[in-house]
């Protein structure tokens, strides 16, 4: 590659899976313009006003770096989405049920859900997708689970968080929930790779691992015997249904996702290091 083919720029640069895209980006030999938005103003899964606070953030802020993009357009856009976009259709899981790209969140079922972050990613890759289209730009979308694993920041991400207040809450009762496990590295690889290999197209769906919040915690406390883990279920309900999610295509990237007791050891280790815990 040439001097100019090896330039790339990482928008929201300061983030959690953007920093270690930042990092990978600059082992490589690229040479990485980034961009960071308000550092005030962090993600959340419950706001006071869905529109204000995580819809139009998400459709002005995809739309304002594709219009950049039509003005001067690169050689490729990867997209960060989310298996926000993916899942949330009102589809019966079930063991059985093999998730993968073709998949859509419905925006009626997100809304009438009030689940509304699942409705900001949706509709922010619905528009990306709609936006390239139209003007001719060569989009590919990663589709990445609950990212965990290592923070290059100071302060840890929504995901990590999850992760912490399970651990530092001292003997609270786990959520009856199965999350879809991926590594932070994995993700900012899997953005790598979309971006250089001239075959790649469409959404990628990054998910190392589902499991029950239980089998995570349970990993957790074989590790860290140490830790304070909630041994209790919030509530008496079933365990929720764990389904599949495919991996074909993620493959196809060359991604080897890290085993879930690699990413939790090493988030906590962040955790330690960060002194957000200590044992």
């Amino acid at each position: 590659m040439s001097g100019a083919e090896k330039l790339v720029c990482v928008t929201g640069a300061s983030g959690y899976i953007a920093s270690w895209l930042v990092k990978l980006l600059l082992q490589r030999g690229y040479a990485v313009k980034a961009s960071v938005r308000d550092l005030t103003s962090p993600v959340t899964f419950t706001p006071t006003d869905p529109q204000a606070e995580l819809i139009d953030p998400a459709l002005k802020g995809t739309l304002n770096v594709l219009r950049s993009c039509a003005k001067a357009p690169p050689k490729k856009v990867v997209f960060t989405s989310s298996m926000a976009s993916v899942l949330f259709n009102g589809k019966r899981l079930t063991p059985d049920t093999i998730v993968d790209e073709t998949w859509f969140s419905d925006p009626d079922f997100c809304e009438k859900s009030k689940l509304w972050y699942m409705l900001s990613k949706t509709l922010a890759e619905d528009a990306a997708w709609k936006f390239a289209k139209e003007n001719g730009i060569d989009l590919v979308t990663i589709n990445p689970g609950l990212v965990i694993g290592p923070f290059l920041q100071p302060t840890p991400s929504m995901s990590v968080e999850i992760i912490l207040n399970l651990i530092n809450g001292g003997g609270q009762t786990f959520p009856n929930t199965v999350y879809r496990y991926v590594d932070v590295r994995d993700v900012a690889l899997a953005h790598i790779q979309a971006f250089e290999a001239a075959s790649a197209c469409g959404r990628y769906c990054l998910v190392g691992r589902l499991a029950h919040i239980s089998e995570a915690l349970n990993i957790l406390r074989e590790l860290y015997p140490a830790l304070s883990v909630p041994e209790k279920c919030e509530d008496d309900k079933p365990p929720m249904q764990v389904y599949q999610v495919s991996k074909e295509r993620a493959k196809t990237l060359g991604i080897n996702f890290t085993p879930l007791e690699v990413s939790l050891r090493d988030t906590v280790e962040s955790f330690k290091e960060k002194g957000f815990i200590k044992i």
